[in-house]
């Protein structure tokens, strides 16, 4: 069994990553950043082909390399995954693709012991976990109370209209995930309800010059909303569990396209969907747009972790664990943490403390 020993470890090769792994190049340090996908961008890939970021050109890209669209456009979620695959390549970022981290534990020398899925092992100083934050999808448990003929997905899966069974669709949540799903649905001839709070609107179009122009206003009110502020605070509280503001689509948008707007989804009679009224919905398809968690059980660390499992920091630096930081988690420095456009910033602060009185070569050592 080989043994690789690191400065540094980065379990994860997605944005968040890649930003860490720019700036640990930059210093000098030895580091190999670990992803269990086959390519640079696949959970991009993977997700539903309609999806198209809300995310300007300006805040799509990471440093040193434009996203190659146009200065008004979004990036598809393809898009984004060519660019994150060729953004590692122009950097010669040492990224280890079809290697998973199925251990991370303590190492007696005072940094860290990896266990990799090829069979090999890492040693490193640090590690930074920026593993994602969509692998254990959230459903009611109703779920499991509806009948079997119901075919059921969940949005992290969803990927296009050729998943739906013939007959209406029954879209749960009505965030960004759920709206552009139930657009799609629709589209395709499929009688379409979606259930589930308003959670607000961006008042004006995105895709015109002027929108565009406002979503930059709107992501620096994100970026500038953080938990070292009485109102960055008081948003996280308010906000907890919640997706944020409609960007694209209006609720209106979706009437007039035919999906019809309906309460919560309040559990499951006779193997149907009822809502909160006690309308039974007849779907041959459910969508559970209801959120997902990021998957930690192989951090066999407990002092990283609060009572409730959720990882113990400030601003991602794990506070019990000395070495190890988290990125991408909700909140983690402000509204825009998990999302393109707060990344960066999250990512110089965790790699300039994690380095914080050392000094690395400026060679790296191979």
């Amino acid at each position: 069994m080989s043994t690789t020993s690191l400065d540094l470890a980065i379990v994860g090769a997605g944005p968040a990553g890649l930003h860490a792994a720019r700036l640990a190049s930059r210093r000098g340090a030895t580091y190999t950043v670990f992803d269990d996908h086959a390519r640079i961008g696949d959970p991009w890939r993977e997700r539903y082909r309609s999806l198209r970021l809300f995310t300007p050109r300006r805040w799509a890209s990471l440093p040193g390399m434009r996203i190659d669209i146009g200065f008004f456009d979004y990036p598809t979620g393809a898009q984004l995954a060519d660019y994150l695959e060729k953004y590692a390549a122009a950097f010669d970022l040492p990224v280890r693709t079809s290697t998973r981290v199925d251990r991370l534990t303590p190492d007696a020398s005072g940094g860290f012991h990896l266990d990799l899925s090829t069979g090999e092992e890492a040693i490193a100083d640090r590690v930074i976990v920026a593993a994602g934050a969509h692998h254990r999808p959230i459903v009611p448990r109703f779920a499991g109370e509806l009948d079997a003929g119901i075919r059921q997905l969940h949005s992290t899966v969803y990927q296009g209209p050729e998943d739906l069974a013939p007959g209406l669709v029954l879209v749960v949540g009505a965030g960004n995930s759920g709206t552009d799903i139930a657009l799609d649905a629709i589209k395709a001839g499929h009688p379409t309800v979606i259930a589930g709070r308003n959670p607000g609107e961006v008042p004006a179009p995105i895709d015109t010059p002027i929108g565009n122009l406002m979503a930059s206003i709107f992501i620096r009110r994100l970026r500038n909303t953080t938990i070292d502020t009485e109102r960055g605070r008081r948003f996280r509280d308010e906000h907890a569990g919640h997706g944020v503001n409609l960007v694209r689509n209006h609720m209106a948008q979706l009437e007039k396209a035919g999906v019809r707007h309906v309460g919560r989804v309040a559990g499951a009679v006779d193997g149907w969907p009822v809502l909160d009224d006690g309308e039974p919905v007849d779907a041959a398809t459910v969508i559970w747009c209801t959120g997902s968690l990021p998957r930690l059980d192989w951090v066999d660390i407990p002092a990283a972790f609060d009572s409730h499992g959720w990882p113990s920091h400030e601003r991602g630096m794990a506070t019990a664990v000395p070495g190890l930081a988290f990125m991408g988690l909700p909140f983690q420095y402000s509204v825009a943490s998990p999302t393109l456009m707060g990344m960066g910033r999250d990512a110089e602060y965790v790699v300039e403390h994690l380095f914080a009185g050392d000094r690395v070569s400026a060679v790296v050592r191979r």
